[in-house]
């Protein structure tokens, strides 16, 4: 084992984190490792948001130039990050554990409404520089007001911590890596299963040269297999869409002990509606194909709804919008009872609101 591999790594403390930990691993199989660090076109562009760089790959891109090169062996990555297709001459020969796949959202404590979802006051100030969960975000809380938030993570918590947001939502993943200390703010986590997860989140990617074998021998070694089957459908929805970190799509599978479960989420950019979808499946290779399908196919089934059309607009137009046919008529018919005697009370308690309704009308009326 004379060969010293050298892992390329963005300058970030996360991206630093992730290469001391694959440095780490390789180590204790007795090679020799060293880190360089690389800058992108991310890490040097701070001003802008992504959905103005040009290109795709901010934070890979100068990465993989590298590998080709030759003046790197290996390149690890947030798989997160990594756009749908490779260059020509590049292969992911493995991936890591996968890290806490949810996302928290941490508040300054000013901010705390305790009796509106995600526990935040009303148009509170959001930051995020994810379009996924901006889009996931205002489908949680229209009232909430989005914001763009770049750079990197223990920048991002000191730009709350002096009150330029009311919160910010970052991966999980990273907060627990760096365990950081966040102070007075409130940490607050969405579950995998809400807010559903970038495709990937979590994992970390091995990326070599294609024709390196001695390599993807040494990268088998850490790689783990189970985590791959699983990304392997995330990736399948994200790759069949051509998306990229700029697509706000959520995918999110895990295994179970017959197979495997997926989620998805996505709010095209051409303002069509929020989509979400759940597949169960033995065969991941399939599972992948299936969940596109469930998130993109239109419906042409009919669904009755038991109110009047004037009471349902809301979910009337919704399932519209996904082509479902929608009957909407209330079975059941109110009339007012005209009493001639008010009723001589201390309390009274309505069961429903139509009730409260037909009593006033009779009484007053």
């Amino acid at each position: 084992m004379g060969r010293t591999i050298t892992i390329g790594s963005r300058g970030s403390d996360l991206a630093l984190w992730q290469a001391k930990f694959t440095k780490k691993q390789l180590e204790d199989l007795g090679h020799h490792v060293s880190i360089s660090i690389i800058k992108t076109k991310g890490d040097i562009i701070q001003h802008l948001s992504f959905d103005k760089i040009e290109g795709k790959g901010f934070f890979t891109k100068e990465l993989e130039e590298a590998l080709l090169e030759g003046t790197i062996d290996l390149a690890v990555h947030s798989h997160k990050d990594l756009p749908t297709t490779h260059p020509e001459g590049l292969t992911i020969a493995g991936v890591s554990y996968r890290e806490d796949p949810t996302e928290s959202l941490l508040s300054r404590p000013e901010a705390a409404d305790f009796t509106r979802e995600l526990n935040l006051r009303e148009g509170a100030v959001v930051g995020t520089s994810s379009h996924r969960r901006k889009s996931q975000l205002l489908h949680i809380r229209p009232d909430l007001i989005i914001e763009d938030l770049r750079g990197n993570v223990p920048t991002r918590v000191d730009k709350l911590k002096r009150g330029d947001y009311d919160a910010i939502v970052l991966a999980s993943a990273g907060l627990n890596r760096l365990a950081l200390d966040l102070g007075e703010l409130r940490r607050e986590i969405i579950s995998q299963y809400r807010m559903i997860p970038a495709p990937a989140q979590g994992v970390l990617a091995f990326q070599i040269r294609e024709n390196d074998e001695e390599m993807k021998e040494i990268i088998r070694s850490i790689s783990n297999e189970g985590v791959q089957a699983s990304i392997a459908v995330e990736r399948t929805v994200l790759n069949r869409l051509d998306g990229g970190c700029l697509l706000p799509l959520g995918v999110y599978c895990e295994a179970t002990t017959d197979g495997f479960q997926a989620w998805a989420s996505l709010q095209p950019l051409d303002g069509s509606p929020f989509r979400r979808t759940f597949v169960r499946g033995n065969n991941a290779e399939t599972l992948g194909t299936n969940l596109l399908d469930s998130l993109t196919r239109a419906e042409d089934r009919v669904v009755y709804i038991s109110r009047n059309p004037e009471d349902a607009m809301l979910f009337i137009n919704q399932l519209s919008d996904f082509g479902f046919k929608v009957i909407a008529k209330s079975p059941v018919r109110f009339e007012t009872i005209h009493g001639e005697e008010t009723i001589a009370t201390d309390w009274i308690f309505f069961t429903s609101k139509s009730s409260v309704t037909h009593f006033f009308i009779n009484r007053y009326e």
